[in-house]
């Protein structure tokens, strides 16, 4: 009698399991779940938002200086500014929002980029269930879209508050555009015109993901002569809604300012070197490592069952786009395939033989935990700069803060500065001050100016000692009024950097250089003779 008691209660509990792993609701509610633990991890340790959105938001700024006008130059990003050509959805938004609640920059950036990063993975796990055809494997994809580290890098961080909406158009872009090609029914044609012009007015890199997406989706579901009709509208009628802003760009700048800026971010397609970067180098035998065998292993698997379109989709996107983050849509729903047909049976078989019907959605349960435990991590990680992490590193601590609220007080407007390290990002935003090398918004003024920005700045930035920063700044004939130096752990390009001991020696040694503010994490010295050309300025980037 107890032993069929026993039997009976188990059979209730993987019932009552296996109906929860049916449950949409259940599903969404874990992938939501786990969103918003990462979220809040980040929020916890990261007192400063990670990464850089200063000039975003200085971007946000001049447009409610303009009474929500476009400006035609972003100023304080370099001596003379740099022209505007950024799509302006975000920067709309973010200056209503500062606006209206009395909301500062340092705290927007660090609670929209993670309110989004959570809602996105409301239609990612509908295109998911349309795609997988299951609501497990939908709602176990959406928990690992929800964790994954290179996902998380770029749309937890500051620049998620562009970055982020941008993903959730193009996530939602692909659930409708999904429907159209599968069913050519019309009504799916407005909705997927709207979230184009969206991405289009919002990131020009997620536009172009936007865009493999659909001819990837023509090409598997619907590569007929209605279908091309069907994307060519979508796509004409994407362009057409976003013509206020690009129009005004044209009228202002020239298509050419366009062109300028195609390319100096890795630019689109690649060689081998791509696919290095893309399908090799990812495979670091790191913990985020298990992300990338995931899909890769989906994908080998899919391929062999001749199951084409997310194979398909993962490859091309990455390949395109040299972004690892536009992997995982495709990838994450990979993995859950892999879980779902070649681990869950191999479970299953030996549940039988131990009477357990609710084993393999245990053992789902314990990988999602797992994986979760990862994103929580890895969110959770670089505290600060000067903690020398180089996963989720903020580019300004507090010491950086009081830093540039000293400049601000203390400093003429006019006054123009060098910095070296990331805290160049945040600092025009943060102090109303000129930098006059940092190739942030330089990508407009076209390939050579940006390079030779984005390579003077790393260079001076990674200087061991007074010599090497003076020389780069007299041989490139840039003449700061101060400069600003960082002092121990610091990062250039999210990489930690270490400043050597004795450059604060060198320089307050120096009689070209005065000290004249120093807290424990920062300097700023004012530049005593001005720097003379001693050759021809350099027109490009060096070896670092």
């Amino acid at each position: 009698m107890i032993h069929r008691i026993k039997n009976q209660h188990n059979i209730d509990v993987s019932s009552k399991l296996i109906e929860l792993a049916r449950n949409e609701r259940a599903w969404l509610a874990i992938a939501l779940g786990a969103g918003l633990l990462v979220y809040f991890a980040y929020l916890m340790t990261h007192p400063y938002p990670a990464y850089g959105a200063g000039l975003y938001l200085q971007i946000a700024q001049e447009i409610s200086a303009h009474s929500y006008g476009l400006p035609e130059r972003i100023p304080l990003y370099t001596n003379d500014g740099v022209p505007f050509g950024y799509p302006p959805l975000m920067y709309y938004v973010s200056a209503i929002i500062m606006e209206t609640t009395g909301v500062g920059p340092i705290t927007l950036s660090r609670l929209l980029p993670g309110f989004v990063t959570v809602l996105y993975l409301v239609p990612f796990y509908f295109l998911a269930r349309e795609v997988l055809q299951s609501t497990p494997r939908a709602g176990f994809a959406t928990l690992l879209l929800a964790v994954t580290p290179p996902v998380l890098q770029w749309h937890l961080s500051a620049g998620g508050i562009v970055r982020a909406p941008a993903f959730l158009f193009t996530l939602t872009g692909a659930y409708t555009g999904l429907k159209l090609f599968k069913t050519s029914e019309r009504k799916w044609i407005i909705p997927s015109m709207v979230l184009f012009g969206l991405t289009i007015l919002t990131h020009p890199v997620y536009t172009v993901f936007f865009g493999i997406t659909y001819l990837v989706m023509f090409i598997c579901f619907k590569p007929t002569p209605q279908g091309l009709v069907h994307g060519a509208i979508v796509a004409v009628g994407g362009i057409l809604l976003a013509s206020p802003w690009w129009l005004q760009i044209i009228a202002t700048h020239g298509i050419d300012i366009f062109a300028a800026a195609s390319g100096t971010h890795s630019g689109i397609g690649g060689g081998v070197s791509r696919l290095l970067d893309q399908f090799v180098y990812p495979l670091a035998f790191d913990i985020p490592s298990i992300f990338y065998l995931g899909s890769f292993a989906g994908a080998v698997y899919l391929l062999a069952k001749r199951r084409v379109f997310l194979p398909l989709w993962l490859v091309s996107a990455a390949f395109m786009l040299g972004k690892v983050r536009f992997q995982f849509p495709a990838g994450a729903m990979m993995a859950s395939v892999l879980v779902f047909e070649v681990f869950v049976p191999r479970i299953r078989a030996w549940s039988r033989s131990n009477y357990s019907r609710s084993a393999p959605l245990i053992g789902v349960i314990i990988l999602g935990i797992l994986v979760s435990s990862v994103g929580v991590s890895f969110a959770a990680s670089g505290l600060n700069s000067h903690h020398h992490s180089t996963s989720q590193p903020a580019f300004i601590d507090y010491n950086d803060k009081a830093a540039m609220d000293w400049v601000k007080e203390n400093t003429a407007s006019d006054a123009d500065f060098v910095v070296l390290g990331d805290a160049a990002e945040w600092f025009p935003l943060m102090t109303d001050r000129a930098i006059l090398v940092g190739p942030w918004g330089v990508e407009w003024e076209g390939h050579k100016p940006y390079n030779k920005h984005l390579s003077l700045y790393k260079r001076m930035s990674r200087c061991p000692e007074k010599t090497c920063l003076t020389e780069k700044m007299i041989s490139n004939d840039v003449n700061p009024d101060y400069i600003y130096v960082p002092k121990g752990h610091y990062t250039v390009r999210g990489i930690d950097e270490y400043q050597k001991p004795w450059m604060r020696e060198q320089l307050v040694n120096s009689e070209r250089y005065k000290i004249i503010y120093e807290n424990e994490g920062a300097m700023i010295f004012r530049v005593q003779e001005p720097m003379k050309p001693t050759k021809i300025p350099d027109d490009g980037p060096q070896p670092e």
